[in-house]
C-alpha cells in the first residue's frame, strides 16, 4: 500500500517557490499552444474563410486570462457560494486554491467567442482547436491534483489503493489519476483520431470533447470524494456529476444542430 509523500513544491528558493500545480498549467498552455498551431494549419485546408496563424498567440492571453477568471468563479458559485458571498474578498486569493474545471470551461467559451467575434470567424473552430489539445492540460493537471494530495477518492480495499496522511490513514481511490487517464490521454486520443481522419467539420470536435469529457468525468466521480461543503447533492450525484450530465447532453444537442444543418 502506497503512502503518498510526494511534495507539492518542486523548487524553494525561499522568496518564491516553483510548485507542481504551477508547472502543470505552464506546460499545458506551452504544448497546447504548440500543437494549437498545427491543427490550425490542418483546418484551415477545409474552410472558406482565413486566419492568420500568428493571431493565435492573442487567443491565447484570451484563454489565460478565461481559464483563471472563469475557474475562480466557477469554483465560487458552484462549490462554496455560501462562505464566499459572506466572505467576497477571499475571491481574489486565487493563489490559495479553488478552481472549477467546469468554470473554466464556460470562461473560456465566453472569452474564445469574443475573440473570434472580432477576427469575424466562428466561434467554433477556436473551439474546436481548443477541444484537440486541451485535454493535455486536463492530464498535467491532473497529475499536479496527485502530486498535492487534493481532490482525493473514496476509501477502497483494492490493493493499488494510496493513503494520503493529510487526508487520514485510510487506503483511498487514485482517483486523480484515474481522471488523468479518461479526462486526459484518452479524451486527448479519441478527439484527435475521429477529427483529424476525417475532413474538417466546424463544430465537431466541441460537441466530442463535450459529451466524452462528460462521460468521463462522471465515471471518475464515482470513485471520487464528493467536495466536503457540498457532499451529494441529489441521491449520489456530486456537483461535478451534475455540471458533466449538462456538458453530456449539450454535446448531443449540437450534434443534432449540426446535423440538420448538414454541417457534419
Amino acid at each position: 500500500m502506497y503512502i503518498h509523500n510526494l511534495d507539492p513544491v518542486l523548487l524553494d528558493f525561499g522568496f518564491i517557490e516553483i510548485r507542481w500545480y504551477s508547472l502543470a498549467y505552464i506546460f499545458g498552455i506551452v504544448i497546447g499552444w504548440y500543437l494549437g498551431k498545427k491543427i490550425i494549419k490542418n483546418f484551415l485546408r477545409s474552410v472558406s474563410f482565413k486566419f492568420d496563424l500568428k493571431e493565435f498567440d492573442d487567443l491565447i492571453t484570451y484563454l489565460i486570462i478565461s481559464i483563471i477568471i472563469g475557474g475562480r468563479l466557477g469554483y465560487v458559485l458552484f462549490y462554496n457560494f455560501e462562505y464566499y458571498i459572506l466572505n467576497p474578498v477571499e475571491i481574489i486569493k486565487v493563489w490559495e486554491g479553488g478552481m472549477s474545471f467546469h468554470g473554466a470551461l464556460i470562461g473560456i467559451i465566453l472569452g474564445t467567442h469574443l475573440f473570434a467575434s472580432k477576427k469575424n470567424i466562428p466561434t467554433f473552430f477556436f473551439l474546436d482547436v481548443i477541444a484537440c489539445v486541451s485535454p493535455i492540460g486536463i492530464l498535467f493537471g491532473r497529475i499536479a491534483n496527485f502530486i498535492n494530495g487534493e481532490l482525493v477518492g473514496k476509501v477502497t480495499e483494492v490493493s493499488w489503493g494510496i493513503i494520503f496522511p493529510a487526508i487520514d490513514m485510510m487506503p483511498r481511490h487514485p482517483s486523480q489519476l484515474y481522471e488523468a487517464l479518461l479526462e486526459g490521454l484518452i479524451l486527448f486520443i479519441l478527439i484527435n483520431t475521429i477529427t483529424l481522419k476525417r475532413k474538417y467539420k466546424v463544430g465537431l470536435s466541441s460537441s466530442l470533447f463535450l459529451i466524452f469529457y462528460g462521460i468521463f468525468r462522471i465515471i471518475a466521480e464515482q470513485f471520487r470524494e464528493p467536495d466536503s461543503q457540498l457532499g451529494y447533492l441529489f441521491g449520489n450525484s456530486s456537483m461535478g456529476t451534475i455540471l458533466s450530465s449538462i456538458m453530456v447532453i449539450s454535446g448531443f444537442v449540437i450534434l443534432i444542430i449540426l446535423k440538420k444543418k448538414n454541417e457534419i
